[in-house]
């Protein structure tokens, strides 16, 4: 019995002597996008007994909300700026202040403005990159700035990850990126899960049964394309039984819903903000379009797969390592108004085609984007970049 009572006395000295890590973990907004449903998702998920997550965002928003809501220490220090030295004092102070081990950043704003505090503090930095800050749109002097900028913040991590191929070779083809690699993001599909019930939205919205419905869930931002969404709808007949829902909030929000007004859309378009009921609408549509000028891995749109929606989805990459056209979705050129109303009119006419597409995106979601896969592979770059 002593040797028993000796053993197990051992043992709970010795859970107790193992610390948790604690990682802080770095998001540019507090504004709901495709990087910050990312940091719910992985937070939730990390190993509890291992890791302790603490939340730095640079702007307040219902993320910040809602992870002080499942109780998680959050910070907010407020800047809209990529190296906005003026704050790296204060991020500081919360790194030392929390006993931080580790910083994982989460894209351009997050990984400029904690860097400098990494360095000071000998705490191991990761960047992930949910899309790199230079973009095909831009002009080539910005491009310039922006692909030098990238290169710098690639330098100071000890660890890159890229959540797409496409990402990936991207950025080798602007500069060095030794030991990068590629963990794909991934969703929660219990909650992303078709086959559960959901509150009727459409009798919310009061959209009939025999009418389409085409979703636009997304970050009103120029990236997503919405005034362009917004002329494809006006080349639509108004005579066909389609009804429009566009969910989210942004810069050009104004704007959209002015467009809107002028180009008489009417009762045809559904405008709603930021909701925490996803699943729920996307079981409600039939339809997802995500008209973006590029992308990281873009989680809107493997929640629509998951959730075996017809997709209408840009050519670009990060959208082009899901969408196989004709297979899985339909992809068309940026910024044409007339090519997104042609894919909608063809997926709204044709409800098998709409089955096949849904059907193939569910199971490429369900075969290769889990949520669960993809932190056990972020655990692990935890642990490594430690033992370095």
């Amino acid at each position: 019995m002593k040797v028993r009572l000796m053993m197990w006395k051992h043992q709970e000295i010795k859970a107790m002597s193992v610390k948790k890590i604690k990682v802080l973990q770095a998001i540019r907004q507090g504004k709901v996008g495709g990087g910050e449903t990312h940091v719910l998702d992985l937070v939730k998920e990390l190993d509890k007994d291992r890791f302790e997550s603490v939340i730095l965002s640079f702007t307040d928003g219902p993320m910040v909300d809602k992870l002080k809501a499942d109780g998680f220490k959050t910070y907010v220090v407020h800047t809209e700026k990529p190296f906005n030295y003026k704050v790296w004092g204060q991020v500081r102070k919360i790194i030392t202040e929390e006993n931080i081990d580790l910083i994982h950043a989460h894209g351009t704003r997050a990984n400029s403005n904690t860097f400098y505090a990494a360095k000071k503090n000998g705490i191991p930095l990761i960047y992930t990159v949910h899309g790199w800050s230079f973009h095909p749109d831009q002009q080539p002097v910005v491009k310039l700035i922006r692909s030098l900028s990238e290169r710098f913040l690639v330098n100071k991590a000890d660890q890159t990850i890229c959540v797409s191929q496409s990402n990936l070779r991207e950025g080798k083809g602007k500069f060095p990126m030794p030991g990068a690699m590629v963990i794909v993001n991934g969703i929660n599909q219990v909650k992303f899960d078709p086959d559960q019930e959901y509150k009727d939205v459409r009798a919310e919205f009061g959209i009939a049964q025999h009418e389409i419905l085409v979703g636009y869930i997304a970050r009103i931002t120029a990236q997503k394309e919405p005034l362009n969404f917004l002329r494809a709808i006006a080349k639509v007949p108004a005579t066909e039984k389609i009804k429009f829902l566009i969910v989210g909030d942004g810069d050009l929000k104004v704007q959209m819903l002015e467009l809107a007004e002028s180009l008489n859309l009417g009762q045809r378009v559904i405008f709603e903000n930021f909701r925490d009921d996803i699943p729920a609408i996307l079981h409600a549509i039939d339809i997802f379009c995500l008209p973006s000028l590029w992308e990281g891995l873009p989680i809107a749109l493997l929640e629509a797969m998951a959730m075996r929606k017809a997709i209408i989805a840009t050519a670009i990459d990060g959208t082009k390592d899901l969408v196989t056209d004709g297979k899985n979705g339909l992809l068309i050129p940026t910024s044409s108004p007339d090519a997104i109303a042609e894919a909608i009119l063809k997926l709204a006419s044709d409800h098998q085609l709409r089955e096949e597409l849904g059907k193939e995106a569910g199971a490429l979601i369900k075969a290769q984007f889990d949520i669960g896969t993809m932190t056990r592979k972020v655990e692990a770059v935890y642990q490594n970049v430690l033992t370095l």
